[in-house]
């Protein structure tokens, strides 16, 4: 795997997101370009857009989140977004949720590896968890219906948030599952984008509680 792509540079607006903590992210590029590959994590082809696809388009949300919110990564595979933002944003405290051994064996030796401490891996269904959460959120995991089934009942209630990060057919995918939102206890849907430098925005539904 050709060293200059794993370890491309950040783009600019990095910096601005990751501030101190930009060499972990960076670190966890790394790893995302190596054993995320070998493990199955992360496609060979997406090693050249790391950043740009995967990471910053994770990161660019971690604003919306509030200050010292407990977050929930429902399908955290390789760790996006949620991993992202316990990097980004060390006053979080973050479960990762994926029920996959070889993807949790890689979030945990990721976490030990990058040292972080405000970051926890949960081997679990999101049906099976029974905690509840400031902020939950997953990417490219489901489509909203069936995501709301599993995301609605972690969210804190009331004033919790489901920060679901969608592609370009998310005001559909909104049409599609409002009632079933309002039916596990959304007050307001909202679909927001997040802008990502020169690159394709992060659009997001925010459904709060």
């Amino acid at each position: 795997m050709p060293e200059d792509v794993s370890r491309e540079t950040p783009p600019s607006e990095a910096a601005g997101v990751f501030a101190s903590r930009l060499s972990l992210a960076e670190a966890y590029v790394d790893l995302l370009a190596t054993d995320g590959v070998t493990r199955g994590l992360i496609g060979p082809r997406e090693i050249p857009r790391l950043w740009s696809r995967h990471v910053m388009n994770s990161a660019v949300v971690v604003p919306r989140v509030p200050h010292g919110a407990s977050v929930a990564d429902v399908g955290s595979g390789a760790g996006l977004p949620g991993l992202v933002w316990a990097i980004a944003r060390p006053d979080l405290t973050v479960a990762l949720i994926e029920p996959l051994l070889r993807r949790t064996t890689f979030l945990e030796e990721s976490i030990d590896s990058l040292g972080l401490d405000n970051c926890t891996v949960v081997r679990a269904r999101a049906e099976d968890v029974h905690e509840s959460y400031d902020v939950v959120t997953a990417r490219a995991v489901a489509n909203l219906d069936r995501l709301g089934r599993w995301c609605m009942p972690l969210v804190s209630k009331p004033g919790g948030v489901l920060l679901a990060l969608k592609g370009r057919a998310a005001a559909d995918e909104v049409q599609s599952a409002t009632a079933t939102l309002h039916r596990l206890g959304a007050t307001s849907i909202v679909v927001a984008t997040y802008p990502n430098g020169p690159d394709v925005p992060t659009t997001v539904v925010e459904v709060s509680a």
